[in-house]
């Protein structure tokens, strides 16, 4: 019997973890049994990555794992002052969802350049409207947030000729800083958020941000509900501070019903999709199995997230 207990906070589907057979005993949880698991765990995969279960059970009593990984970008559900506080190693899915959140960010520039929404609506009345659109060559974007989802966002956008600049954390050749980003928005046709969520980023896009936008801009979030004041964000779209936006992330996941975000002009809602693509689960359990076989050996672990910033520092 493997001596290393692997323990799964699953999501249907579970993962594919075929090729670890003989070297991990896998114990599969829910949010009702993780607790009484994690003492006996050696490693803690987090493949129900929406789940708060983590947080709520790591300060529980006994020994916890001394490996983390969970299955997405953001650590922000997990993560709890007493595991941050660990000796523990975090590691996140960085690499997966890069490009294809950068061709979904593309796809939503080009769809309200080119005023997709209303010519799907218009079809589907039968109705026969011909408009100007917008040319997407030549405009500006402020990308905020400089980590490997923001880089690949700008280099796509750069391929459609938009003129891109970078906002990160600090100030480094080919990134600025936060002291530059008003300037930056001021002058911005897209603003996209691709930031974690940190203490210092929880709320950035409210009202005063939204104000400072030009009124023909566009606002795209694709990194974490909690940064924009969604009330906020509505306001600014019924009072035409900005000509649109569209959100892929939310505060409160699945959206409310009755959220007034689903009747906000000029607003694209998307479920939360914008790095899934064809087989990116199994891209997702192949990364775990490459990371374990590092751990398992003593390598050292890629993607190690600083758990106090919350993010993979360096980049």
């Amino acid at each position: 019997m493997p001596e290393v207990t692997l323990l799964v906070l699953d999501d249907d589907p579970p993962p594919r973890l075929g090729a670890l057979t003989g070297r991990a005993r896998i114990v599969h949880a829910d949010e009702s049994t993780l607790a009484g698991l994690l003492p006996s765990a050696d490693v803690l995969l987090v493949w129900d990555f929406l789940s708060d279960a983590v947080r709520r059970a790591w300060p529980g009593e006994g020994p916890r794992p001394r490996w983390v990984h969970t299955a997405s970008a953001g650590v922000d559900r997990l993560m709890c002052p007493e595991l941050a506080e660990s000796d523990t190693v975090v590691t996140n899915a960085r690499g997966v969802f890069d490009q294809p959140i950068a061709e979904y960010v593309a796809g939503l520039v080009l769809a309200m350049a080119k005023d997709l929404p209303r010519t799907l609506a218009l079809q589907g009345e039968r109705v026969w409207r011909h408009r100007e659109t917008q040319r997407v060559s030549g405009t500006r974007a402020c990308v905020v947030g400089s980590g490997p989802i923001g880089r690949a966002i700008a280099a796509t956008l750069k391929a459609l000729g938009v003129t891109t600049a970078l906002v990160g954390r600090t100030a480094r050749p080919g990134v600025h800083g936060p002291a530059d980003l008003g300037r930056l928005v001021t002058r911005a046709d897209w603003v996209v958020c691709a930031a974690p969520l940190t203490d210092d980023t929880r709320g950035m896009f409210d009202a005063r941000f939204f104000g400072m936008m030009q009124p023909s801009a566009r606002f795209i979030n694709v990194g974490r509900g909690q940064l924009v004041v969604e009330d906020d964000l509505a306001e600014a779209l019924a009072k035409h501070w900005i000509a649109g936006a569209a959100l892929d992330v939310f505060e409160h996941e699945p959206l409310p019903a009755d959220s007034a975000l689903w009747d906000a002009p000029g607003l694209i809602v998307s479920p939360h999709m914008s790095g899934d693509t064809v087989g990116w689960r199994d891209e997702l359990a192949r990364q775990f199995v490459e990371f374990y076989g590092k751990w398992e050996s003593g390598e050292p672990l890629p993607n190690v997230v600083d758990k106090k910033r919350g993010y993979v520092p360096g980049h």
